[in-house]
């Protein structure tokens, strides 16, 4: 990264240490941010979205190292689609490990967790050393952004704080994956296919309709 792109990054660092949130990229969609350890940090998300609070959102991290920090339970097959899929356009929804807030799950018993492949994200999560939470940087309901410009559109001052990553390169929401039975289940198709997640898993079943983790 340039010194410019370095220096926005550490005043988000500094920004999602206060409590703020921060709009960044990742390769799928442009995300709005916060410290996922900070339940009011978290509200602020929801209450910039006016995303119904029991809405559960996907928490980013650095690397699968921090895996064990946020979900209770990895199986093989979830460490496996990790290994594959990581840092990639894949949410897995795991049991969520204890500490992990209600405002992050939901108040469900699981959590979504990635690890994105954008170099910004990469250099935000790295610096900031926890996970953040961030679902699509738009209002609920509207369509997902792939340009800082649409954050700035869509929120302007309301969201002062926000990196330029270029265009999304995927453009889609991530494939959502939950581990919590005997077999994968797909919630969510996005940019990994289902044949690419069971050539790695083996059988993984699509979730009819209400089934599975919101």
């Amino acid at each position: 990264m340039t010194a410019a792109a370095t220096r926005a990054v550490a005043a988000a660092v500094a920004a999602l240490r206060d409590g703020e949130v921060v709009a960044f990229p990742t390769e799928t969609v442009y995300g709005l941010g916060a410290d996922a350890r900070n339940p009011a940090a978290v509200r602020k998300i929801y209450a910039l979205k006016g995303r119904p609070p029991g809405h559960p959102l996907i928490v980013h991290l650095a690397s699968a190292d921090a895996l064990d920090a946020w979900a209770a339970d990895v199986p093989p097959v979830a460490r496996r689609l990790a290994d594959r899929f990581w840092p990639g356009p894949l949410t897995l929804v795991l049991p969520r490990a204890p500490g992990v807030p209600d405002e992050v799950t939901g108040g469900q018993a699981s959590v979504g967790l990635r690890v994105p492949s954008h170099p910004v994200a990469h250099a935000l999560l790295a610096a900031f050393g926890g996970g953040v939470a961030a679902p699509s940087a738009n209002r609920y309901g509207r369509v997902s952004p792939t340009r800082a410009a649409h954050v700035r559109e869509e929120f302007g001052a309301a969201v002062p704080r926000v990196l330029d990553g270029g265009d999304c390169d995927v453009g889609l929401e991530s494939t959502i994956v939950a581990c919590l039975g005997d077999a994968p289940l797909l919630l969510r198709p996005g940019h990994v296919s289902h044949a690419e997640l069971e050539s790695v898993a083996g059988p993984v079943r699509r979730a009819a309709a209400g089934e599975g983790p919101r």
